[in-house]
């Protein structure tokens, strides 16, 4: 938790455009619908049900944190260290 923590603190110094737009290789939004099913349905027990997006924060290789923009602020809603929530296929 303490390596996550330094991580995201890391975030703090720069700004959603830097994040987002500069880096949007590496961190990005995503539709919902192809988040999956397990993602879905807490979205759903969590309120969150008719978000359009989420984000993704790349916090090293596979691992990411997932959250909901509300007023300028990521509010996390899971760590995925294996990237699950949005299943990708190896090439």
């Amino acid at each position: 938790m303490l390596e996550i923590r330094s991580k995201l603190a890391a975030f703090e110094k720069l700004t959603w455009k830097e994040i987002l737009v500069n880096q949007g290789h590496r961190h990005h939004s995503v539709p919902t619908v192809g988040i999956c099913k397990e993602a879905q349905d807490c979205l759903e027990e969590t309120g969150y049900g008719g978000l359009e997006e989420i984000v993704s924060l790349r916090l090293a290789g596979a691992e990411r944190v997932w959250g909901v923009m509300e007023s300028g602020v990521l509010v996390l809603l899971w760590w995925d260290p294996h990237h699950e929530v949005w299943p990708t296929s190896p090439n």
